[in-house]
Formats: C-alpha cells, structure tokens, sequence
C-alpha cells in the first residue's frame, strides 16, 4: 500500500481532528447513493418516458435492460482490479464523470439514435438501430453507477474501519436506504417539473460531474497512506484478549480467495438474493393480483419492510464487530427461506406479514454481508478483485431475476414456481454454511 504525497492534497487527513474515516463514512454513503441514476429503482422512473421516446414495448426496453445489465456484469471484475490498482480516489473521480456523460448520452439517446437512422438514409432498421444505442446506454449505466461507484465507496469505507467495521456499514447502510426510498420520488418530481430529459441532465450535473469534484478532494484508499490506522488506533492498541480476531493476517487473490470454501457460499447467497429480489420487485403488482391483492397493497410492503430493514442493518452491523459471520449468514439465508415459503402461498394475512419479515431480515443484512465479510475474509490488498467478481456476479443473476419471474407466471399462471425454484437453491446454501467459517481463522489455528 503506497504512500503517496497526493493524500495531503489539497489537505492532510491525519491533521483531522476527528479519524478521518468518520469522514470516509460520510462520503463513501454519499457515493452509494449518487449510484440511485444507474440502480433499477433509478431507471424504472424513466421507462415510460423512454418507452414513448423510442417507440419500444414495455418487453422490447425491458430485454435491452436485461442485456445491458448482463453486458455490464462481465466487466466488473476487471473494473475491481482497476480499483485495486489505482485507489479509490482515482477511479472514483474518473468514474463519476463518466457517469455523467452516460446520463447525458441517455437524455439525447432517442435524438440520437434517429438522426443516426436519417443520416444513412437506414429507416427500414431503425428500430435495431435505437435497440443498440439503448442497450449500449444501459450497458454504460449499469458499469458506471450501480457496479464501479458502487464497488468503490463501499470498498473504501470497508477499508478504513476493521474493530467497528461492521458498526460502520451499519450507520451507512441506514442512510443508503433513506436515499435509497426517496430517490424514486426526487427523480419523479424533476420528470414532472423539467421533463426526463432535464432530469436525466441535472442528475449527470449533480452525481456526475459534481460528485466527481467531491471524490478528487475527499476521497482516501487507505489510512496507512495518509499516515493512519484502521478505527483510529494503533496496532499496539488493539486488545490481546479480542474474542474474535478480525483484523486480516492472510491477503488472498482472487484466485485464492475463489479456492475458499465460504467464498462460493457467500457468491451464491447474495446472488440469489439479487436474482430473487429484482424479480419480486419487477413484478410486483402482477404477483400480488395474482394472489387477489391489489396495487395500493403490493406497494404499501415496502414501508414496513423497509423499517424492518434499518433495525436488522443497525443491530447485524453491530453484531458483525462481535460474532462470528457465519452466524449472520444463517440468519441471512433463513430470511431468505422465509420470504420464498410465503411468496409461494402468497395472500393476505400470515403469508403477507411473514413476507415482509423475510424480506426485512434480508434487506438489513444484505449490505452487512455485502461489505463486511470480503475485507474480514481476505484481506484490504486485493478487495477491488475480490469484490468486484461479488459484485459481477450479483449484477448478472440480478438481470435474470424478471425474466425467471415473467417465465414462471407466463407458463404456469403463478409465481410460485419462480419463489419455489429459488428455495430449493437456498435450502441446500443454508445447509452448506455451517461450515462457511473465515479462512483467516484457519490460519491463526495453524
């Protein structure tokens, strides 16, 4: 890890007079939520728009997202080893503008595609055409915003905080899922004030090219290059007597790190999560009609489950900083079972409730697991690889969540073969994660 001079520039962080990650926290929980524009809740505000736009389907968009976000998902193992290579700051900076400039392509995307068509005189295959430039959209979108920014602010957080770790993903996990639930509306409201367009272009302004100054100033890799210590301390002040040793003594590849038993059983675990929940949300309101609910209802889950959430986040958090995290992935996959048992026998009453106890489990821990477990596994040299194949793979069962779920409705007539086909996958993890213990234990018993 490198010491560089460009850490003091414009300002030595070890001058703070409070630990500089508590500011790491707050800019890296700011960085997430600049993501919103490239996250499926970001791009859902504008389908309609784009649907007149261009003249597509609701199916046709939808298959360009879904091969966009796959495209995506093939690229961010490489884009984790960039960031292991240059450092937060760097890419963080580089990548937030690119951001910007994909937002802006979006808000012209349709003008574009059509004077293209007009100028090789190639309206007969227009619509190929504009079905290329949009999916090529998506592809920039998905990559920039809700893979590498992604990727980078929680990656940079993690590697500032070891002891409170898990305290620490947990403060910023509650204020992500904060902005998280009132983006839709803030993107909405710009829609309706200044047109998508505008939107689209005041959201490249602010969590582009505006963000990117923030990142260029204030964002640190490591706090040994700025002459620091994880949680402020020192090593000689870490207590002996810890019951659970966290700080990690073996740094692990990416290579290693995919010969490690826990390793695949954590991929599985988030990607399934990431398969099951894009699916659920996708079609929503068509899975709670087909269980006799009606939109105000499908809707009106989000709310407690998302309370639910903030609680489970906090206290997983904490706990992460005390147990080992096998524990929290139990209670993570058992979440899981939970919410895919009652969206098979979906309907109002226990099956409603327990659902929304499954899916706030999931959703508190879902960033705790996410976050925490690669650094406290295998080490802060190689986490941009290590994370960023996590994250590739999350990125790829994500986009295939909706279609599973559309298949299973479209040639059965219900959901529940999507929620069963999920729970059998599940069931044989939770099984095989009793054994999922850190390696750098191992190694310590050694």
């Amino acid at each position: 890890m490198q010491k560089t001079s460009f850490n003091r520039v414009p300002f030595n962080p070890a001058n703070s007079p409070v630990f500089y990650g508590w500011f790491i926290l707050l800019w890296g929980t700011l960085g997430i939520i600049m993501s919103v524009p490239g996250q499926t809740m970001g791009v859902s505000t504008f389908t309609d728009h784009l649907i007149d736009a261009l003249g597509f389907s609701r199916n046709e968009l939808s298959t360009a997202y879904l091969l966009g976000t796959i495209s995506s998902s093939f690229m961010l193992t490489r884009a984790g080893r960039w960031y292991d290579q240059v450092g937060a700051r760097w890419l963080g900076g580089i990548i937030t503008v690119a951001l910007g400039i994909v937002l802006l392509y979006l808000s012209q995307v349709d003008r574009i595609a059509f004077a293209i068509g007009s100028f090789l005189g190639a309206e007969n295959i227009q619509f190929y055409l504009s079905f290329i430039m949009i999916m090529g959209g998506f592809f920039l979108l998905r990559f920039t915003g809700q893979g590498v920014l992604t990727m980078v602010s929680r990656n940079m957080m993690m590697k500032w905080f070891d002891r409170k770790r898990g305290l620490a993903n947990g403060i910023s996990s509650v204020f992500v899922s904060l902005g998280f639930a009132i983006a839709p509306l803030v993107f909405d409201f710009l829609i309706e004030t200044y047109s998508w367009r505008w939107a689209w272009i005041l959201l490249a302004i602010i969590a582009g090219f505006g963000f990117s100054i923030v990142a260029l100033i204030f964002f640190r890799d490591n706090p040994e290059d700025c002459g620091l210590e994880q949680d402020g301390v020192s090593e000689q002040q870490i207590k002996e007597e810890q019951k659970i040793k966290s700080r990690a003594e073996k740094q692990y590849t990416l290579k290693e790190a995919k010969k490690s038993y826990p390793f695949w059983v954590l991929v599985v675990a988030l990607s399934m999560q990431a398969l099951y929940i894009t699916g659920f949300t996708f079609n929503i309101v068509s899975i709670f009609e087909a269980a006799s609910m009606d939109k105000t209802v499908a809707l009106a889950v989000f709310v407690p489950t998302s309370i639910l959430s903030v609680f489970i986040s906090l206290t997983g958090g904490w706990l992460s900083d005390h147990i080992k995290m096998k524990y929290l992935l139990l209670v993570f996959l058992f979440g899981q079972i939970v919410s895919m048992i009652s969206l098979a026998f979906l309907s109002p009453g226990l099956p409603y409730v327990f659902l929304i106890i499954g899916n706030g489990i999931v959703g508190g821990l879902f960033n705790v697991l996410n976050s925490v477990v690669w650094p406290r596994f295998y080490g802060r040299k190689h986490l941009g690889a290590i994370s960023g194949f996590a994250m590739s793979s999350l990125v790829f069962f994500s986009a295939l969540g909706p279609l599973m779920f559309s298949f299973s409705f479209s040639e059965t007539g219900t959901y529940s073969w999507a929620a069963w086909g999920c729970l059998v996958i599940v069931a044989v993890n939770f099984i095989a994660a009793f054994k999922a213990e850190n390696p750098q234990e191992k190694l310590a018993t050694n």
